[in-house]
Parts: structure tokens; sequence; C-alpha cells
């Protein structure tokens, strides 16, 4: 299982669709999941930046990945997003439910990311909602990456401002998927 994570807008969707797609992972999408799952009052609370709670994250999640079959095949993008979360994560590994083998780190600034963003055109890509999620990014899943090098699992830090494939270049050579 590799593990993409970096602030909104700095490509992790992207190259976990060309990871899939090359060597033919699972690609799970946070983003996808969490719209797919919640609604009503929460789901509008999720569209303007805000995190669901930790326990309802959790349950989301494990209901994903028991639905799938080949676990340790998996690009997990943007999730988990806060320490309880990588906390849960880690112990199911530990007990043999899948091995996380990398974290890509995708590093790209804000003011780089923001074009990106309102480029999409998703109803949460508005300057309110991006500045919530940059908010939240930098208070809650930034100091997962110095957490899970503290497990022992690898940290890969990868430029995400490069064009599309440069970073998609980097990410097999530094995995050494080539």
């Amino acid at each position: 299982m590799i593990i993409l994570m970096g602030i909104a807008g700095s490509g992790k969707g992207t190259q976990g669709k060309i990871l899939a797609d090359e060597y033919g992972y699972h690609w799970i999408s946070s983003g996808d999941i969490l719209r797919m799952y919640v609604t009503g009052e929460r789901r509008h609370r999720m569209l303007d930046g805000e995190l669901l709670d930790d326990d309802e994250t959790i349950r989301i999640w494990d209901k994903v990945l028991a639905s799938i079959i080949d676990k340790d095949e998996c690009v997990l993008d943007g999730f988990p997003r806060t320490i309880p979360q990588a906390e849960w994560l880690l112990e199911e590994a530990k007990h043999g439910r899948f091995k996380v083998t990398d974290v890509i780190h995708m590093v790209a600034s804000r003011e780089a990311v923001t074009g990106r963003l309102l480029e999409r055109g998703r109803q949460d890509d508005h300057t309110k909602a991006i500045e919530a999620r940059f908010n939240e990014y930098e208070r809650s899943t930034k100091p997962i990456i110095d957490w899970f090098k503290k497990e022992g699992i690898p940290v890969i830090k990868i430029d995400a401002e490069q064009p599309i494939k440069a970073v998609h270049q980097e990410i097999i050579k530094r995995l050494k998927l080539s």
C-alpha cells in the first residue's frame, strides 16, 4: 500500500490514477469516498473545507478497505489526514490486514496549487474552502509526515510543482518501480 499525501491541489489524485493505471493498483481517493458516503449537514460542512471526525472517517475507510481484495496493491489518496487515522491504519497493518510500504509526500506551495484548484471546478473548490483545507492540512495532516518517519515508514518527498510527467517519473524512480 502506497499513501499519497500533500496539500490540496498537489496532484495526489492525478498521480494516484497514473500509478493505478500503469501498475494495476487500486486507486482510492479520500475525497471521492467521502463525497460518496457523506450526506446532509456533514456534507455541507465538508464542502466548506471541514474534515469529518476521526471515528466517522475510520468507519468509512474500514468499509472501503474491507471491500478490496489485493489490499497491498493500493494507492491511498488523501488518507490518513490526522494522527488518530494514521494510528488506526498502522495498527491494522501490524495485525496483518495489509502492508504500508511507502508514503509519497507531494510538496507544493499554496500559491502553486490555488490556481489548479480553482480551475478544477469542483463544488468544494472555492476560495473559502480552499483556504480552510490548506489550514487543516497544516494543522492536522502535515504532522503525520514526521509521525510516519518515527514509525519507520519510508516517506518520499516529491516536488509536486513540476509538470505531471516529471512528477510521475520521479515517483517511479524513487519507488524503484521501473
